[in-house]
This record gives structure tokens, C-alpha cells and sequence, in this order.
């Protein structure tokens, strides 16, 4: 009997066991939720077979990967090397999954493209050789981004620049470059402004060749040069003093006035019915340049270059004013000088990144509203477009009242000038061809400023001339920071006055 009792007690002890560790488990924390996985993949094409394509794996918590190469062919393999058959576009799919069977896609496009397909189209079978498109509308030009391409400039073939439509730029199969300049070359005001040769086309010889700062710039005429291309990411490289094409002074990251040793652009090329299109293009901080160039199966196909440049504009009326000013205080708190007609505008998007607000109030906190002047663009000046010709009579000294904040960082590009710009605008298509300007240098911060200058003692500028010996001038600006830069600064200004 007491052993009886002994293994009845016993079984007792192990069900209370049990019961403690089934409680005790029972109050054990829940599993942690599995952590889903992130599929991400890049590649490299590989650089001595064109459809060999290395792709490394980043993808994070998987264990199993199946990729899918978009011409039927997949793999398991975490990083896998993959040979296609012929060149064309194909989407890359992977799948990563975890153990718990949880799964991420990624995918990305590559272009295979044969390198010798893709010279052939740049180079020709031997050689190849474009000139600027010469079909109607723009064909080159600057904006401020790819949507906005050419939409502050545009080259068209009208009679303005005929030269640059017979330039000629030849690729050869052998990696060399050739540009012929054909006897002619176009003055860019980037280039020659001031000079005699300011944007007309005249005689391409090394003695015309001197810039604005009486610089060399003769390595820009004809010349034999190299190239490379990468039509993978659509590239192309000229190497040699002078090589260029688009504009001369263009360059891989800014503008240029003198000759660089090598430039690369990107470029792509379509096949049209007779031609090909090779477009090419600069891409700085706001500022886009393209420029499209034809290469004809039949040169008799090629458009005549235009010749005679059509008139501009018209003539505006005279005006002989006795009072002209703006205070900027209002929109309203003008004589003549409307900022309705500023030109092309006051948003953002206008005068190359500059906006400019009135009714601001005083930075020096003791008068009246002024207006406010951002600057961000290369091109960057407070436009006034006229609505006639203005006669100066009655005026001998034009001022402005600046406040230049010391809190602007000018340890860059941004400088402490202030210019005031006259010209003629209505018909002339560029006012900066032919304008003069009067200039000066801050040297008080942080307060207010009259700047006042003679009429007849202009500083720079193209034009040689004074305001009194021309009946046709309707454009009129400031220009704060200094130019040829997209530094950005904030100024203030009021009373643009003639006296």
C-alpha cells in the first residue's frame, strides 16, 4: 500500500512539474516578427565585352535570389555574371526571399550597345562630318534645364550667325577629330565682347583671333584634335588645345574664354529618313546648353544656310521725358520706368535665375518699402524693356540707391559690383550686343548707398558710344553681384533715377 501511494505521489510531483513549465514557457515573450527583405541590385558592363554584364547584389535580409535578365535567361547565383547574345534594352528583374518564403523585387534597365554600331553612326565606316542643323526654329540654345532647353536663347538659322552653319566637324574611324572652320568664325560675346569683333563673323585668322582680355584664342580654328566616345553612357571626349564643338567656349564644367585641353559633352544620335541627328549638350548648375548637328546621306539635301538677316522689331516711338525713376516702393511708384515692362520677366524662371520683389521692407529698418533683388543665375539683371525710344535731353547722371548686405558670402564669385546697363532692345535681337554700362564697386555694407553716374562717361560695354549720340535706346538695367556667374546674393535697391 505505501508503495502504491509512493508512485501515486510521484506522478503527482511530475504533473505538477509539467504544470510549472508549461506555465513558465506560457509566459515566455512571442517570437519576433521576421524582418521582410529589400531586393537592390547595380551592374557594370564589362569594358572589353560589350554584352558581358557584371551585377553585384545589395539586397539585405534574403537568403535566395532569382534574377531574370529580360531576354529569357535567370539565375540563382548572388552575384552573377551574364553574357547576352546580341546588343538591345532589357529590364533586369530580381527576386530576393527570405527563409519564411517573403520576397522583394527590384528592377532597372541596361542598354547593351555595340561599340562599333555606335561609332559607325558618330564616325562613319571611315569618316563622318556634321554641321549645325539647318531646318527652321531653334537648333541649339540655352535654358535652364532640359524642359526649359533654348528657351533663353536660341541659334537659328535666319541670317543672324551664317558661319556656323558651314563649320564643319568630322569624326574619323581612327579616333581623330577635325573641325574646318571654312574661313569664317562667329565673335561670341562670352569671347570678344568689347572688341571690334563682337558678334559679327569675320575673317578666321590667328591675328583676329585675340579675346576681350587681348588673350590668344587662336587654337579654336581649324585643327586636327582626338576623341573618345562611350555611347553606354553617351559621352563624347575631345582631347587637344582648342577642340570644341557647340560653342568655343563651352567646357565639361563651366564656360570658358580661353582654349581647354579637353572637353567632354554628352551626345546621343537618331537615324532619320536622309539623316542623322547628333545632339549634344553642357549641363552646369541651372544653365543647359544643346546643340543639334546633321549629317546628310545626300549633301544636296542639306537646307541653304540663310544669308540675310531679316529685320527685328520695330521702331518704337520718341519720348522726351523730364522726369524718369522708379522707388520700387509700390508697383505703382514710378514715372516711365514701369517694372510692368521689365523684360522678360521678374519670376524666377526669368533673367537667368533672378527674381526681384517690391513693397520689401527696409533692411535698415528707417524709411520707406524698396524692392528686393535674388540673384541665382548666370544671367541676372533687373530688365527694363521700354515701351519707347528714349531721348535723354533733359538728363545728365543716372543714380540708384543700393544696400549691399555684408551677411552675402563674397569669398566666391559673387563680387560687390553695381551696374547700370543702357541699350537697345526692340530691334536688336541681343541688347548685350551693343549696350554700355556704368560701373562701380561697393565698399559701405550694411547701409544705404547713392550711386550716381554721368551720362556721358559710360564704364564698359560693347557700345562706344554715350546715350546722347543715339535716338533708338528703350532697354535699360541693373545688375547687382556681377556677372558671368550663378552665385546666389541678396540685395536691396530703391530710387533708379535720371537726373
Amino acid at each position: 500500500m505505501k508503495k502504491r501511494n509512493f508512485h501515486w505521489m510521484y506522478s503527482l510531483s511530475l504533473m505538477a512539474v509539467a504544470i510549472i513549465v508549461l506555465t513558465i514557457s506560457s509566459c515566455k515573450k512571442d517570437d519576433p516578427e521576421p524582418v521582410n527583405p529589400v531586393a537592390s541590385f547595380q551592374f557594370e558592363v564589362s569594358a572589353t565585352n560589350f554584352l558581358e554584364v557584371t551585377f553585384t547584389n545589395y539586397s539585405t535580409n534574403a537568403t535566395s535570389y532569382a534574377w531574370n535578365f529580360g531576354d529569357g535567361g535567370t539565375s540563382t547565383d548572388k552575384d552573377p555574371v551574364y553574357v547576352y547574345a546580341t546588343a538591345g534594352s532589357y529590364e533586369i528583374v530580381l527576386t530576393a526571399s527570405n527563409a519564411e518564403g517573403t520576397s522583394a523585387t527590384f528592377a532597372a534597365s541596361v542598354e547593351i550597345t555595340d561599340p562599333n554600331t555606335a561609332l559607325a553612326l558618330l564616325a562613319g565606316e571611315v569618316s563622318k562630318t556634321w554641321k549645325i542643323f539647318r531646318e527652321e526654329g531653334a537648333v541649339g540654345g540655352v535654358g535652364p534645364d532640359v524642359d526649359g532647353h533654348r528657351s533663353w536663347w536660341g541659334l537659328e538659322n535666319n541670317g543672324t550667325r551664317p558661319c556656323v552653319f558651314y563649320h564643319e566637324f568630322t569624326f574619323n574611324r581612327d579616333g581623330s577629330f577635325v573641325f574646318d572652320d571654312l574661313g569664317s568664325f562667329w565673335g561670341e560675346g562670352a569671347i570678344f565682347g568689347g572688341t571690334a569683333l563682337n558678334e559679327i563673323c569675320f575673317e578666321a585668322i590667328a591675328g583676329n583671333m585675340i579675346n576681350s582680355n587681348g588673350v590668344d584664342v587662336s587654337a579654336w580654328l581649324s585643327g586636327t584634335h582626338a576623341f573618345e566616345y562611350d555611347p553606354t553612357v553617351g559621352t563624347i571626349t575631345l582631347n587637344g588645345l582648342g577642340a570644341w564643338m557647340g560653342l568655343p567656349q563651352l567646357g565639361t564644367l563651366a564656360e570658358s574664354q580661353v582654349p581647354e585641353a579637353s572637353k567632354v559633352f554628352h551626345a546621343s544620335i537618331e537615324e532619320f529618313d536622309g539623316y542623322d541627328l547628333l545632339t549634344i549638350s553642357y549641363s552646369y548648375d541651372g544653365v543647359y546648353w544643346d546643340f543639334d548637328y546633321a549629317s546628310y546621306d545626300n549633301p544636296a539635301d542639306e537646307p541653304e544656310v540663310a544669308e540675310d538677316l531679316p529685320p527685328y522689331g520695330e521702331d518704337l516711338p520718341d519720348l522726351t521725358p523730364t522726369e524718369m525713376f522708379n522707388t520700387f516702393e509700390t508697383s505703382i511708384s514710378f514715372v516711365v520706368l514701369d517694372t510692368a515692362g521689365v523684360y522678360p520677366g521678374t519670376g524666377p524662371a526669368a533673367n537667368g535665375g533672378m527674381s526681384f520683389a517690391m513693397g520689401v521692407a527696409d533692411p535698415a529698418a528707417v524709411g520707406v518699402n524698396v524692392g528686393q533683388y535674388d540673384r541665382a543665375g548666370t544671367y541676372q539683371e533687373l530688365q527694363f524693356m521700354m515701351q519707347n525710344d528714349i531721348q535723354f535731353d533733359n538728363f545728365t547722371t543716372v543714380s540708384v540707391d543700393v544696400y549691399m548686405p555684408s551677411s552675402n558670402d563674397y569669398t566666391g564669385t559673387l563680387t560687390k559690383g553695381i551696374a547700370i546697363i543702357i541699350g537697345e532692345a526692340s530691334q536688336t535681337d541681343g541688347w548685350w550686343t551693343g549696350h554700355i554700362q556704368y560701373d562701380a564697386e561697393a565698399t559701405v555694407m550694411d547701409e544705404w548707398v547713392t550711386y550716381t553716374f554721368n551720362l556721358d562717361s559710360p564704364t564698359s560695354g560693347p557700345g562706344e558710344y554715350t546715350p546722347f549720340e543715339r535716338t533708338d535706346l528703350d532697354f535699360f538695367a541693373i545688375s547687382l553681384g556681377g556677372g558671368g556667374h550663378d552665385a546666389t546674393g541678396t540685395f536691396y535697391t530703391r530710387n533708379f533715377t535720371f537726373n
